[in-house]
Parts: structure tokens; sequence; C-alpha cells
């Protein structure tokens, strides 16, 4: 019977932060395949995860209605996706991949009623990116398992691929609440704050991280530009420096770092004075005053009454002669 036969399964981070757990497993009491079992886990724990996957191969073909052996194939054939893509053998992680999938879906017809079966195919087709699929799957295992942290978790992983941050939010919290040493998922919901413009939340995250670990690097980069984000440009400096600091060749933090440092020459700039507009002196408020409709009119009047007299004293007088030839 399945409940008498515990599944060994290597439940990993989708980012490979842990390494393979792998538990020892007892042979099926019905069947064969225990010792193939046995050597497969030996295998995958020195990862020789090829090697792990054959040894569970040869479990199935000796009981394939024991659902342990795909169990642990599909494991050992993700676990060598991720260290093909880490080498860049992106043809050989895809062969693995739909190779894991493939054992992860048998897991699931052998025991439907297994949480952890839809929780592996879940976190499989996450790191393939097909995140709602992966959804569908990881909501079916929290049916049947409600309190499964590792579905909860996987499950945030799959909503920061379809950018729904206040849930990925909610899950990352939940894992915290019940493993608040859970470092990765407190990397994970300070990125899912930060999209949501959460500056302050996603900055005390990432603290916590360097609070745990002063020497993480990738926790104080990714603060220093929350920082930025904030316009906080002073400390994520300092975050900057501290990097740089460790990693003098590191020229994204450097990058970085200068347009922090113009952004605040920039904040910190003194605004030109605006030139004050010249108010009349005093000498010349009083001409102002003195010009009105008034004195304009008599002016008028004088320069007509001069043209008139000047018209009447030319009249009569004969005009020169030009000398021009007509």
């Amino acid at each position: 019977m399945l409940n008498k036969q515990p599944l060994t399964v290597a439940i990993v981070s989708v980012l490979c932060c842990a390494a393979v757990q792998v538990d020892g497993a007892k042979p099926a009491k019905s069947g064969g395949g225990g010792n193939h079992i046995q050597r497969g886990i030996q295998l995958a724990q020195e990862k020789h995860y090829d090697a792990a996957a054959d040894e569970f191969g040869k479990a199935i073909q000796q009981n394939p209605k024991d659902p342990r052996g795909y169990a642990n194939r599909g494991t050992a054939y993700r676990q060598g996706a991720r260290t093909a893509m880490a080498a860049g053998d992106s043809e050989g992680a895809s062969t693995r991949y739909q190779a894991a999938l493939a054992d992860f879906a048998k897991y699931i017809e052998l025991a439907p009623k297994d949480a952890s079966a839809y929780t592996e195919h879940g976190q499989t087709l996450s790191e393939l990116r097909q995140y709602d699929a992966a959804l569908a799957d990881l909501n079916k295992a929290l049916e049947l398992k409600p309190d499964d942290l590792n579905a909860v978790k996987f499950r945030g992983f799959a909503e920061i691929g379809l950018n729904q941050w206040d849930k990925a939010v909610a899950d990352f919290s939940a894992v915290i609440q019940k493993k608040p040493d859970d470092l990765q998922s407190y990397d994970r919901r300070a990125l899912a704050y930060r999209s949501m413009k959460n500056y302050d939340a996603a900055i005390a995250d990432y603290t916590f991280l360097i609070t745990k670990n002063p020497n993480d690097m990738e926790a104080t980069t990714k603060r220093g530009y929350t920082y930025s984000l904030a316009q906080q440009y002073e400390n994520a400096i300092a975050d900057y420096q501290a990097v740089i600091k460790v990693n003098p060749q590191d020229n994204d933090t450097f990058q970085r770092m200068q347009y922090a440092q113009s952004m605040l020459a920039a904040k910190n700039a003194s605004p030109s004075p605006t030139p004050p507009i010249a108010s009349p002196t005093p000498e010349e408020k009083r001409l102002m005053d003195k010009i009105n409709p008034l004195y304009i009119g008599i002016g008028v009047v004088a320069l007509l009454i001069i043209a008139v007299i000047v018209r009447l004293l030319t009249r009569g007088k004969a005009e020169p002669s030009s000398h021009r030839i007509r």
C-alpha cells in the first residue's frame, strides 16, 4: 500500500539554494527495486544525477507500479536539468526537464491523492516558466494538503512569474510565519514588495537577510537598488560601495553607483535664482504719473494749430524750378 511506502522525493528550491534532500527509503513490501532506489539515492547525494536516474529506472523496471521510482527519477532528471542549464547546455536541460515532467505525471497517475505528486509536477512547470499550469498543480496540491509549505512556497514562485505580486507576498508571508528562517522566502517576498513599489517593506526584508548574513552581497546589491528606486541615494551608494569593496570588478554595481551619485548630485544642486522683475524708480513713477490722457490731448491740438499756420504762410509762393531736362 502507498501509505506504507514513504516516497523519497527531493524537495529543492526553484533557485537551487538548497542541496538535494533525499531521505532513506525502505524497499517496497510488494515487488522489487528497493536496492536500486537506495543506490539511486546515494548517487543523487553525490550529485551524479544521470547515474541516479538510471538506477531509479531499473527500480521502475522491477516494479512499474511503485510511484517512488517515478518520483525519485523525476527529481534526478530535474536536478540534472539544472546542472545542464548552469553549464550552458540548454538542449540537455530541456531534454531532462521533459523527462522529469513525464515521470511526475506518472507519479500523479499512480498516486492521485498524494499532494507531493502535484507539488513536484508544478514546481517543474514553474522552472520551465509555464506558470499558469504550475499554479493549477500547486493549487491542487494545497487542496489535498493545505498545510504543505513547499506547495505554498512554489505557488509564490509561480505567482511572481505571473506578476501577481500581492498573492506572492501573502504566500511567502505564510511560509515565513511557519518557518521564520526560510531566507529564500524573504528574498522573493522582497522582490514582490519592490514590484508593488512598497520599498520600505522590501528594504526591511533585504535588511533581515543582511543581518543574518553580513557577507550576502547579493542581498546588499538588491537593497541598494531598492534604496535607489526609493530615491534614498545616500543609502544606495553606501550599499553599492560595500559590494564594490568586496568585488572591485563588479561593473554592473559600479554603474548603478554612478547613477545614484549623479541623481544625488542633481537632487542636492541649488536651483538658479530667478532674476527679479525691475520695479520703476521713484523718479520714473513721478514721470509716469504726469503722463496722462489730458496732456496727450493738449499736445495733439498744439501740433495741429502749428501745421495750419505754416500752411497759410507758405501759400502762393513760387515753387523752385526743376533742373531736369524734359
